[in-house]
C-alpha cells in the first residue's frame, strides 16, 4: 500500500479491547466495521442447522478481522468471538469505503489485501469443515 494511504488508514483507526468470550459480530448482522488485531485470538464460526455453530477459522495478532464490510449488502458471512482478551485497531467501514473511492491507489491496495485474506480464509475454512464433516477415509489416498 502506498505510504500515504497507509497513513490515512492509520488516522482512521480507533483502539479497542474485547474481553474473552465477547461476541464481536453475528452471521447475518450488519457489517459496519473491521479490525486489525494487535493481540489476542478470535474464532470465526458458521451456523449449522440443527447444531451449534461450527468454528471454521481462528484469527490472531497481525491479522485483519472482517471483510464483509467491503461488499454489498454489507452483512457478516460468519460470526466471531474473542477466545482471549483482544486488542485491536477498529475501522469504520463507511469511512474506509469512502477513502477507497476517493483515493484509487489506496482502494486497490485495500481490495488486494482483502482478496488475499479471502483466499487464505477460504482454504482454512474448507480444511476445517472437511475435518469436521467429511466421512472418515474420504480424503485423498484413502
Amino acid at each position: 500500500m502506498p505510504p500515504e494511504g497507509r497513513e490515512r488508514l492509520r488516522e482512521l483507526a480507533r483502539p479497542v479491547r474485547f474481553e474473552k468470550g465477547r461476541r464481536l459480530f453475528e452471521e447475518g448482522g450488519h457489517a459496519d466495521r473491521f479490525w486489525w488485531l494487535a493481540g489476542g485470538r478470535v474464532t470465526l464460526d458458521v451456523r449449522v442447522p440443527g447444531r451449534r455453530a461450527a468454528m471454521v477459522a481462528e484469527v490472531g495478532a497481525g491479522e485483519l478481522l472482517g471483510w464483509s464490510w467491503l461488499f454489498p449488502p454489507y452483512t457478516w458471512h460468519l460470526g466471531a468471538e474473542a477466545v482471549t482478551r483482544v486488542e485491536a485497531e477498529e475501522f469504520d467501514a463507511t469511512v474506509v469505503r469512502s477513502l477507497c473511492e476517493a483515493d484509487p491507489a489506496t482502494g486497490r491496495a485495500v481490495y488486494r489485501e482483502v482478496a488475499g485474506l479471502l483466499a487464505q480464509r477460504l482454504q482454512r475454512s474448507r480444511a476445517r469443515l472437511l475435518d469436521l464433516y467429511a466421512p472418515y477415509g474420504s480424503g485423498p489416498g484413502e
